[in-house]
């Protein structure tokens, strides 16, 4: 049960870590706006360097989750670990904290010191500290030890579970866009390898969310966020699925400022 609770839930564990890459005008949006009629991406760009969030994301933020739709297109032929089960958490909130700061400066291991901008930093994800309350939010405090992100790339995470199993997701593209009404939309696809059981599991996943600030007396931004699932070319009804995704959720997302 933990397992398939963990790759489910880890759809949502990387939505905190996107990166730069322009989209064409109005593609992400157009996306959404598609829902569940998906097909594999094409535009984003490789994943370099880490994202600059908009400022007023900035600060410490409770977080309320809400899964109000899921969808496997091409079941009943290829359906994901744990679809059905899900089914459970279909409109049940899940809440925890996230933070964005100011991104600090890389510094190799030979302590060269960085060169001194003059312009102020990117605002970026806390993302070992989202990414632990977020999992820990899903599968408990006791399922999930820690969450560790490679100090020498942003887009390179691991995940330690109870039981000497390990989740290691890996950032490969992304896309952002600006929309005239406000919206930040962001989409990332990464590869997630899950070890621990006798056959480790890998498979493709994209986040697209679109996040908007509210104009409300108290910060509060609100997000529409679809993950969508696909198979790994190491999978025997790769070629089945054709590109298309075989599983899709999509969840409504509430932030407000502690």
């Amino acid at each position: 049960m933990l397992t398939n609770k963990l790759i489910w839930s880890v759809c949502l564990i990387f939505f905190f870590l996107l990166g730069i890459g322009d989209a064409k005008a109005g593609e992400l949006s157009e996306r959404l706006a598609n829902f569940p009629h998906w097909e594999k991406l094409t535009f984003v760009k490789p994943a370099v360097g880490d994202l600059a969030y908009p400022d007023w994301m900035a600060g410490d933020w409770q977080v309320t989750s809400t899964l109000v739709d899921l969808v496997a297109p091409l079941a009943p032929n290829i359906v994901t670990p744990g679809f059905e089960s899900n089914r459970r958490q279909l409109n049940q909130p899940v809440s925890f904290l996230v933070r964005f700061i100011p991104e600090q400066p890389y510094v190799p291991a030979l302590k060269i010191l960085p060169k001194i901008s003059k312009n102020l930093p990117n605002l970026v994800a806390d993302r070992a500290f989202n990414s632990l309350n977020l999992a820990r939010a899903y599968l408990g405090d006791k399922a999930v030890l820690s969450v560790k992100t490679d100090p020498e790339s942003p887009n390179r995470q691991i995940t330690l579970l109870r039981g000497d199993r390990q989740l290691v997701s890996i950032v490969t593209a992304r896309a952002t866009e600006t929309t005239a009404d406000g919206k930040f939309i962001t989409t990332e696809v990464f590869q997630q390898l899950f070890k621990g059981s006798s056959t480790p599991y890998l498979n493709s996943v994209e986040s697209t969310t679109a996040y908007l600030q509210l104009k409300t007396s108290q910060p509060k931004i609100e997000a529409d966020q679809v993950t969508a699932v696909y198979l790994s070319p190491q999978d025997p009804d790769y070629f089945t699925a054709n590109s298309q995704p075989v599983a899709l959720y999509r969840y409504r997302l509430e932030f407000i400022r502690e």
